[in-house]
């Protein structure tokens, strides 16, 4: 574990179990702290003497150096002798801490309020309390004096401020203003010239059922104002006063945020039917732009968008209108991260009419149409592995290259993606594809796309094992989830969740496997069957194969599409070897998917269980393009441990049997 900073209250380090580092005199904490205050950037020599001393005595330079020793053998007692410090590190003119960026309090506690203001009340309420809870005094306390901690103190104290006032209005918009008083209250009175620091406690005292007292604190916050600073409140205070004095409906703990947005949301639809004819082409094109917001919604919305999308290709294509029926087909470029379809049936009619569509288009016209339906024909046939789904992504990309339109590239790029399964050991090459995504999508304001970019990322960072990576793009996906309404994008953080603690042999098997259950509890409320169906049951077989245990007997448990992978495996358990060898003779080739790694690792453990050759050829030949890879980490939802493992085990036994 590595060594935790804290400078919210007096200057101190912990070691990876949680005890006081000792840090010496003060000069030595003051080194500590100046370099902590630079965030990992290099402070010069000069500068730390500046900085420690008013008029530097001679000699400055040669103390500087020897607390910075001191302070390396506190910070890294096991290091040996003569070895490079990797914490405080000498960088050329001065030092720099290279310490992570989870292991500073204060560094903590500004990214927990900084994108807290964009969750629901109760997450942005549990977010705050924690962050507020890692200070133990003034930021620096040792050297509020200071001149080069002044900045810093004050807008870190700025940001506890406002993070003391939105857990106060967390509360409000909970319907729990009476709880936020005591605290509203005291903050007001330390911090008087904080307008917004008066106004929750009024709208608090309103919202508890205490007008009088909300206009007492109303009219105290204006002679403070007055007498103290010589300034009249601000308008915000000046209407509160009045909207308190005639209880203004919007003042009502019963008048939802929301009420405002279905009201336009009902006047507008009823004006769009009104207006335009029923049976009409625009109607059909408006309702592919409603299933795709639909489609992100939760389990019912998907589901019921793929039974639409059916019915408006169909009306589509009845209207014996070619451009029309493309739009119609194109226009649903609803993000997907999943590799395996979740109706097969539908996803080939789909690309039959995006086929049909392309044929009956004019040639060398419409080609952001035609990228679109080049992208759907892409996306539509996950996991196939055909030479024609991957041909028409790539084709798809070009076109929407050429043509400069970000929302037409994140949607070929999505196409790209899902057709990047061909061989195993791709993830380098889906990193690039998530990481543009992500730049995509940020810079023209695509929060879907940007939410898939990091999904990408979270799988391919994680095969490429790097869960530092992986795991601030998690962080990212479920801030974005809650900031823009896609609840179905938590269901992949949940399970790699579940992966991680799966991959961490410090993690007892019995919470890990709790982990798993608790995610695959969640699976039949997605809408999602090509993730939920046999899921479960494989991430329990790949557990226990990591954890080097047998795999799980339970005749109940539902293989669904993996049955071929995981039944050798399951009878060899079972000492039914004949059966398993029968089983593992009629193991096909995985699917083109995020879990092709995963399947292999499982048939090359059978296939050395068995003493089956042939398995173990196929197996190696497979497996050997991810040898840096860690299996079935980049599905984001299992993992078996490294596949150079597997291919070791395999040579080894290839080398060793007749």
């Amino acid at each position: 574990m590595e060594v935790e900073f804290g400078v919210l209250g007096p200057v101190a380090a912990w070691d990876g179990e949680g005890g006081p580092v000792a840090l010496k005199g003060p000069r030595h904490r003051a080194v500590l702290a100046r370099l902590l205050l630079a965030h990992r950037r290099v402070v010069p020599v000069e500068r730390l003497v500046d900085d420690l001393w008013d008029d530097p005595p001679p000699g400055a330079v040669g103390a500087v150096r020897t607390f910075v020793a001191a302070l390396r053998r506190a910070l890294e007692p096991g290091r040996a002798p003569r070895t490079p410090a990797r914490l405080l590190v000498t960088e050329g003119p001065g030092y720099a801490l290279r310490t992570g960026e989870d292991t500073v309090d204060a560094w903590c506690f500004e990214r927990e309020v900084s994108g807290a203001d964009a969750l629901t009340a109760q997450v942005r309420l549990e977010r705050l309390r924690r962050a507020l809870s890692r200070w133990r005094g003034p930021a620096y306390a040792d050297f509020a004096d200071e001149p080069w901690t002044r900045a810093e103190r004050s807008r870190l104290a700025e940001l506890r401020l406002h993070a003391v006032e939105q857990c106060g209005r967390s509360l409000i918009d909970l319907g729990r203003p009476a709880e936020a008083v005591a605290d509203l209250d005291a903050h007001a009175a330390e911090h008087p010239w904080r307008e917004d620091a008066w106004h929750l406690l009024a709208l608090a005292l309103y919202r508890s059922g205490r007008q009088g007292d909300a206009l007492a604190v109303l009219r105290r916050a204006r002679t403070l104002l007055v007498e103290q600073l010589g300034v009249d409140p601000g308008p915000r205070l000046r209407r509160l006063e009045q909207d308190v004095l005639h209880h203004a409906d919007h003042l009502s703990p019963d008048a939802a945020p929301g009420d405002a947005a279905e009201h336009v949301w009902a006047r507008a639809s009823a004006a769009f039917d009104r207006t335009v004819a029923a049976g009409s082409r625009a109607r059909l094109e408006s309702t592919v732009g409603l299933l795709r917001e639909l489609a992100v919604t939760g389990a019912g919305g998907l589901e019921e968008a793929r039974r639409q999308r059916t019915a408006a290709i169909a009306a589509a294509e009845e209207t014996g209108d070619p451009e029309l029926t493309a739009r119609v087909i194109g226009a649903y470029d609803v993000p997907a991260i999943w590799t395996r379809s979740d109706d097969p049936a539908q996803a080939a009619r789909v690309v039959a009419a995006a086929e049909r569509a392309l044929d009956h288009l004019p040639p060398h016209r419409h080609e952001a149409v035609r990228a679109r339906l080049l992208a759907t024909i892409a996306l539509e046939s996950r996991g196939g592995g055909t030479v024609r789904a991957r041909r028409a992504a790539r084709e798809a990309e070009r076109i929407a290259r050429r043509l400069g339109d970000a929302t037409l590239l994140a949607f070929t790029l999505n196409g790209v993606f899902m057709q990047s399964f061909d061989r195993a050991g791709r993830a380098p090459e889906r990193d690039a594809i998530g990481a543009e995504l992500v730049e995509l999508a940020a810079r023209h304001g695509l929060p879907g796309f940007e939410v898939l970019g990091r999904l990408v990322r979270l799988q391919a960072r994680s095969a490429l094992d790097d869960p530092a990576g992986a795991e601030a793009h998690a962080a990212e996906v479920d801030r974005l989830a809650v900031r823009h309404e896609r609840p179905l994008a938590s269901v992949f953080t949940r399970w790699y969740g579940a992966m991680r603690l799966a991959g961490d042999d410090r993690v007892p098997y019995d919470a890990a496997e709790a982990a798993y259950r608790e995610a695959a509890a969640h699976l039949g409320e997605t809408g999602m069957p090509g993730l939920a169906e046999g899921l479960p049951h494989l991430a329990l077989v790949c557990l226990r194969e990591r954890r080097g245990l047998p795999a799980p007997t339970d005749e109940t448990a539902d293989p669904g599409p993996y049955a071929p992978w995981t039944r050798p495996l399951v009878l060899s358990a079972r000492d039914q070897r004949e059966r398993a060898a029968e089983a593992l003779r009629r193991v096909p080739d995985p699917p083109a998917d995020l879990l092709q790694e995963a399947l292999w690792c499982l048939t090359a453990r059978a296939a050395l269980l068995l003493g089956d050759r042939g398995t173990m050829r196929r197996a190696r030949e497979a497996l050997a393009p991810a040898s840096a890879e860690v299996a079935g980490a980049g599905s984001g939802v299992l993992t078996l441990g490294p596949v150079a493992g597997y291919l070791d085990a395999l040579d080894a036994a290839l080398t060793r049997l007749p």
